[in-house]
């Protein structure tokens, strides 16, 4: 038995998290430690990073004006806010914590007013209704938790309430009749201190999320983020109302269609392959935001225009692929800030818009691009010694705030995607064989790495080690692989593929049930077993990062 092996499974997640103080977190520490996640190292400092993200991710789940757990900002947000805490936040929580992931996402149902309006936030003293403030898709996060889950009440009832608050969007934030939605102000997209929004109020005209400034020279806009977060909810609600039997599923995927073809016309610059907001009197608002990633997430767009936005701005250094990417803001902006001293969406690194952004690379099956991302992160965030909101896009310092539940979940969420086993929504695994060795100061993260999770009453257990990869289950080996690629199985643990997950083209066998199945794959290809060995399933090739020319061609 190797000695990965060996310190897996000696290692008592609730001895590493260590002690919790309330009952709240308590039942989270119980249905994380039935989630069977343990993560271990060759070195302790990711480690122990590891586990207080959970000791302290427990902190962050209290009480709710309802009753029952819901998880909070963190910070000096001390609420749920349906951009992040409700949706993407919860959206990754149902992996690791599913009952207060649940709770959290409900709670904004249950507080919904009777004109159909989604609270932006929940506090305390109860639901709050000045803004919209909408970024990533809550009925797509509700449709993954579904999937991993499976509960129809649970269902419904979301998608009853997002319905509801389709028509209260489209009753009252499409006062220009272009079928876009409007942003009143900047708390509508979270966007605080971005030069997107210079010149316009942070809040809604005499605090009424249906009400404009009138006296405005710039607003409404037409926003692309709010727009695309419209078109992708409306695509998951004719999934959802599909698998409610429900007879109106046809008329959600027009209403999409429609969301769709008006972001395009309104929003998406053909000359510059860029998505900004458009103005009172027509004109683009020529600011090159997270505006282009947060379209990108909510799935608007084929693999051609994703391959594009990678090779003219993701990965472009003199865009947002900095040393710790990604920036809130293009770097040759003018309004560009390296500040890290204060809650601000003009240029430093946020963890919230850091765990929004592998759903559009996955999306598009650029997992080996994602990875140039996952890797600067978890290199820096092993140096942090609190779960600030931002971090520095230069040198990786730590930013604003302590105590944010979006970096918390972005340490479980990184180190599962790259080195874990990930439960994918509708029925795969993924055992990821990449190790984090570190990228700065010759300094290492680690040499190798254990990981586990039970998945439908069998535990499972994936080593990464110099000399390649071994998953376990129950106990048994299961499978052997290379290091540099990702073992695709259901979720019993039987096979079904195989990624490239290095610019390297990886050769060798995966060894399983007494048989040695050989394979090649090349970055981001995707091999498909068919029993008598692989086939190719797709491979879109590698876009390297550049700097400057957009034209750079794919590897």
């Amino acid at each position: 038995m190797s000695s990965m092996l060996s310190k897996l499974r000696e290692t008592k997640a609730e001895d590493r998290i260590g002690p919790v103080e309330t009952e709240t977190g308590r039942s989270v520490l119980a249905g994380f430690l039935d989630s069977g996640v343990k993560f271990v190292s060759s070195r302790p400092r990711i480690e122990d990073l590891y586990y207080r993200a959970l000791h302290d991710l427990t902190g962050c789940v209290v009480p709710s004006p309802a009753g029952g757990p819901m998880l909070i900002e963190g910070a000096e947000f001390t609420g749920a806010w349906l951009e992040s805490t409700g949706t993407i936040s919860a959206e990754i929580l149902s992996r690791f914590c599913p009952e207060a992931a649940r709770r959290t996402f409900e709670l904004f149902a249950d507080f919904q007013r009777e004109d159909g309006l989604i609270p932006y936030k929940l506090i305390d003293s109860g639901p709050a209704f000045r803004q919209v403030q909408m970024v990533t898709p809550l009925a797509r996060s509700v449709w993954n938790h579904y999937l991993l889950r499976g509960d129809k009440k649970f269902l419904e009832k979301m998608y009853r309430a997002i319905s509801r608050n389709d028509l209260w969007l489209e009753k009252y934030r499409n006062t220009r009749n272009t079928g876009c939605v409007e942003a009143f102000c900047t708390f509508d997209t979270g966007s605080d201190a971005s030069p997107r929004f210079w010149h316009v109020p942070d809040a809604p005209y005499l605090a009424d999320p249906a009400r404009c400034d009138p006296d405005s020279p710039l607003l409404p806009f037409l926003a692309p983020d709010m727009t695309a977060n419209v078109y992708c909810q409306r695509k998951y609600l004719g999934l959802m109302a599909r698998e409610l039997d429900l007879p109106d599923a046809p008329g959600w995927e027009e209403k999409a269609r429609r969301s769709f073809e008006s972001l395009m016309r309104c929003c998406y610059d053909g000359r510059d392959h860029y998505f900004y907001d458009r103005d009172r009197h027509g004109r683009f608002v020529r600011v090159q935001s997270d505006n282009l990633i947060r379209v990108l997430a909510c799935e608007a767009g084929d693999d051609a225009m994703f391959e594009d936005a990678l090779r003219r701005y993701l990965l472009n250094t003199r865009k947002y692929f900095c040393r710790y990417p990604i920036t809130t803001v293009a770097m040759d902006e003018p309004g560009f800030s390296q500040s890290i001293e204060y809650n601000s969406w003009a240029g430093q690194v946020s963890f919230l818009t850091q765990i929004r952004l592998p759903h559009a690379f996955e999306y598009h099956h650029r997992y080996v691009e994602l990875t140039w991302i996952l890797h600067p992160i978890i290199t820096a965030l092993s140096r942090f010694r609190k779960f600030p909101g931002s971090m520095s896009a230069w040198l990786g310092h730590e930013g604003y705030g302590a105590n944010y539940s979006p970096a918390m979940l972005c340490v479980l969420d990184y180190l599962e995607r790259m080195s874990g086993i990930f439960p994918v929504p509708g029925g795969d695994l993924w055992f990821t064989a990449l190790i984090p060795r570190g990228i700065d100061h010759g300094e290492v993260v680690a040499e190798e790495t254990g990981y586990s999770r039970a998945v439908d009453g069998a535990l499972f257990e994936l080593i990464n080690e110099e000399g390649g990869s071994s998953v376990y289950r129950d106990g048994e080996l299961l499978y052997r692989f290379p290091g540099g690629v990702r073992l695709v199985t259901d979720r019993s643990g039987a096979l079904r593929g195989l990624t490239g997950m290095t610019v390297r083209r990886i050769t060798g066998t995966v060894d399983w049930l007494g048989r040695a199945v050989p394979f090649a794959v090349s970055g981001n290809e995707r091999l498909e077993y068919t029993g008598p060995g692989f086939v190719r399933a797709g491979n879109p090739g590698v876009v390297p990062p550049n700097y400057g020319d957009p034209d750079t061609l794919a590897l």
